[in-house]
């Protein structure tokens, strides 16, 4: 048995497909890791959660703030954008059990040393603090009252945590650091601006996981979310987002030897976004 934790798929239906073929993966024996963002910007969002959802126990799946995106349209409290590709999902038969199949994945799933989350964690937050944080955010999304965590999710303040935040800003922080978080100081204040490399970094602020003293670090995190990053391999870091949607690539990380596994990706669609 093997454990494959996959990068962006943003609705690339194609080359996950060919990803799979290359890994040799086989359902009966091997496990998906999923970084999040499974849908929009791509061609076939549809067909790629259909494919996902059959997966059943043999796939793990957090979500990103593209997959969020997708829950607050088809609930009414966002507006599509110019380069979203959700059409087939919000138009397609079996949208409702999609739909809450997507809202109850987790935010973050951990198994020993390996964390996987969609973006990244903040730096004063342990791994099981992170844990315990991203299950009030799940217990809310499956819960009765989840369109009123939908309809507040929206927006990047406040930008830093505080243990006595409550309510909707509570579950922002958490949300916008588990899935929209790049750049951060070294105290956890985030910006969401910034979405190049390493040098659109603004003055005071760095990459989340070079934060010094970072509490997760003994941990190693699994992730997406940054495309201009790139794959990044180290001891407390497996980077996978490269960019598949953009005309990079389509990447995969065996996590028992960490062999990486790459497919092309679909043609150009334009500058790299979030």
């Amino acid at each position: 048995m093997a454990t494959y934790a996959i990068g962006d798929v943003q609705g690339c239906m194609d080359e996950l497909e060919a990803l799979l073929a290359s890994c040799a993966f086989d359902a009966r024996r091997d496990r998906l890791w999923f970084v999040g963002d499974l849908v929009n910007r791509g061609p076939a969002s549809l067909e790629v959660l259909r494919f996902v959802r059959q997966l059943g126990q043999s796939a793990t799946v957090v979500l990103g703030n593209h997959d969020l995106h997708l829950l607050c349209v088809a609930e009414g409290f966002a507006k599509t954008r110019t380069d979203d590709t959700l059409g087939p999902v919000l138009d397609a038969s079996d949208r409702g059990e999609l739909l809450a199949w997507l809202r109850t994945r987790r935010l973050m799933h951990v198994d020993e040393n390996l964390v996987l989350v969609h973006a990244g964690l903040l730096p004063q937050w342990t791994v099981m603090r992170a844990l315990e944080l991203a299950r009030e955010v799940e217990d809310a999304l499956r819960g009765p009252g989840y369109r009123e965590l939908l309809a507040n999710l929206y927006g990047s303040e406040p930008d830093e945590w505080d243990e006595s935040l409550a309510g909707a800003d509570r579950a922002r922080v958490i949300v916008n650091a588990m899935t929209r978080m790049r750049f951060c100081t070294n105290d956890g204040k985030m910006e969401f601006r910034a979405k190049g490399g390493f040098q659109t970094a603004p003055p005071g602020y760095g990459a989340w996981f070079d934060a010094p003293d970072r509490l997760s670090a003994d941990s190693t995190v699994v992730c997406g979310h940054w495309s201009a990053l790139g794959v990044r391999i180290e001891q407390s870091l497996l980077a996978l987002d490269s960019g598949c949607v953009w005309g990079g690539s389509l990447s995969a990380v065996r996590l028992e030897d960490r062999r990486l596994f790459q497919v092309p990706g679909m043609a150009h669609r334009g500058p790299v976004g979030d």
